[in-house]
């Protein structure tokens, strides 16, 4: 069979995921318009935080490391038996030890609440529904991380396009009960813990029937001593660390952000979120598309092939990322702004959520290229790399986060804010939740940095003719996308003073000139789609 080219791989799975990308930010105006940004808010990000990081863990991070290239070996190179026998039992192992995971994590709820949001256990009603959401919530990790493995299974036959759409269900079922449900519970907020609980059977059923027309669906079974899981296990260990370490990092800055003023956990989640578009729409996209290609080459030893993929991947993330990152920095108030200035949500949170965004996607370049770079040591079975520029990414993060708080605070502060000490006074002086943000950028560069040493060290990658002037194009392009966009937001009315509608008008406006500008420089440049054309 034929396999597809790297370019219209990424093009189905990032399709897909652009309507689910589209219906998650639908459903973070639903949230902003029912609930605003508040306490009821904040316990409900570190409650879905929690379970969503370890979702992060299987469904993009270490286990998909590690499971796809055991799984791309076998099928490539052993009988449809065999690989039907690796999936069920990777399946039963893994459900077995996730059910043991979520059990811990139902019983213990009130513990993880206490060491991952410790500012809010002097506050008994935050702290009490915080817990009662993470009880709810909790168990969507189990289901998730099983779709997660179908996903796997689907993309490795070249079907993107269905696990890409499956997390559409979430986003469904969240809205449905922000906007409807919610009214009906005694605490309106649980409706969307509900809905999350829901959305992880349903996604998990959304996608058997694609395994079983692949003759791939098969009980489960216990495999922990089973040859390919034994490696998948070994290898899957110390990715869980190495691979999420954005994700290790936001749930220290959920700690530290437990302490800082009121609307500061869903200004960040919201950042968050929002920069979850452009992550998940090319970044994942790339990270997901790449991996089996990666793999393929490496167990047929086509060192060439390794390195034009790869370089594919790099180029591909930089052509979308640089402009990605600078509109969101530039547009960053006013993107949240068209999106939350409604219901409960004020024009204060909008400039908080607006602090926090900007910061964050400076990072972008750096997430995007991390998820291009990291399959390129995980196709070769490499952990040790990632999970080193792990850790000192994310002490550095700590550092950052602690030394960025204190200057922000420093330069903030009034003197009446110190009265009660500095523990109060951290919940008193607005903003400095960016600081969090401006440290996971700055750490997911970092990491950055020491990947691409290590990569060029191995040699394994050799650079295809041309970077210098596919560089040239995007900074060019870029700095005239950048002229027009603070041009266009200078003349524009004031984003929290005009109606819904207008907002929009002029957003979208902006952006369909910004896009317009970036492609015809690039264009103008000579650049052409099939430049990007890769197998």
């Amino acid at each position: 069979m034929k396999t597809p080219s790297l370019l219209r791989s990424l093009m189905s799975f990032s399709g897909m995921t652009f309507i689910s990308r589209l219906l998650g930010l639908v459903r973070e105006v639903a949230m902003s318009a029912a609930f605003g940004a508040g306490m009821v808010t904040d316990a409900f990000n570190v409650a879905f935080r929690i379970p969503n990081f370890l979702r992060r863990l299987f469904a993009e991070g270490s286990f998909s490391l590690a499971f796809v290239p055991v799984l791309t070996e076998v099928k490539e190179t052993e009988s449809p038996e065999a690989l039907r026998e690796l999936v069920a039992r990777t399946a039963g192992t893994l459900g077995a030890i996730l059910l043991v995971v979520t059990a811990i994590g139902v019983i213990g709820a009130d513990w993880l609440v206490r060491l991952f949001a410790a500012g809010a256990v002097d506050e008994p009603e935050k702290f009490a529904l915080t817990v009662s959401l993470l009880r709810v919530t909790f168990p969507f990790l189990l289901f998730v991380s099983l779709t997660a493995l179908a996903g796997a299974v689907l993309n490795a036959h070249h079907r993107f396009a269905l696990p890409a759409l499956a997390p559409v269900i979430l986003n469904l079922c969240w809205i449905v009960a922000a906007l409807w449900l919610a009214p009906y519970f005694d605490v309106p907020i649980m409706a969307v813990g509900w809905a999350i609980f829901a959305s992880g059977v349903l996604q998990l059923l959304f996608l058997l029937p694609s395994l079983a027309r692949l003759n791939m669906l098969a009980w489960p079974r216990w495999g922990w001593s089973h040859p390919r899981v034994k490696r998948i296990r070994q290898v899957m260990i110390p990715t869980l660390f190495g691979s999420s370490v954005a994700q290790v990092n936001l749930l220290l800055d959920t700690l530290i952000a437990s302490y800082l003023i009121t609307g500061s956990q869903t200004w960040l989640g919201q950042s968050d979120r929002l920069l979850e578009f452009p992550l998940g729409l090319f970044g994942v996209a790339l990270g997901t598309v790449i991996l089996p290609s990666l793999s393929r080459h490496h167990v047929s030893t086509d060192a060439a092939a390794f390195s034009r993929a790869l370089d594919w991947g790099l180029r591909t993330a930089l052509l979308i990322a640089m402009p990605a990152m600078l509109g969101l920095v530039l547009l960053a108030e006013p993107l949240v702004a068209t999106l939350f200035l409604h219901g409960k949500f004020t024009p204060h949170d909008v400039a908080m959520a607006g602090l926090s965004l900007s910061a964050l996607s400076f990072g972008l370049p750096a997430f995007v290229l991390i998820k291009v770079v990291a399959p390129a040591f995980y196709s070769r079975g490499d952990t040790r790399t990632p999970v080193r520029a792990g850790v000192v990414a994310m002490a550095a993060n700590m550092l950052f986060n602690i030394v960025l708080v204190a200057i922000l605070f420093a330069c903030w502060h009034q003197p009446a804010d110190l009265e009660q000490g500095w523990v109060a006074a951290l919940a008193r002086v607005p903003g400095l939740h960016m600081a969090l943000a401006v440290a996971s950028a700055l750490a997911g560069y970092l990491n950055l940095a020491q990947l691409w040493r290590a990569l060029v060290k191995t040699g394994v990658y050799q650079a295809q003719p041309g970077w210098g002037r596919h560089l040239r194009r995007v900074g060019v392009a870029c700095l005239a996308m950048s002229v027009v966009v603070l041009l266009g937001n200078h003349y524009a009315a004031d984003w929290t003073r005009i109606p819904t509608w207008q907002r929009a008008g002029q957003l979208a406006a902006l952006v369909a000139a910004a896009a317009a500008v970036y492609l015809a420089a690039l264009l103008a440049q000579g650049f052409r789609l099939r430049e990007l054309r890769a197998h």
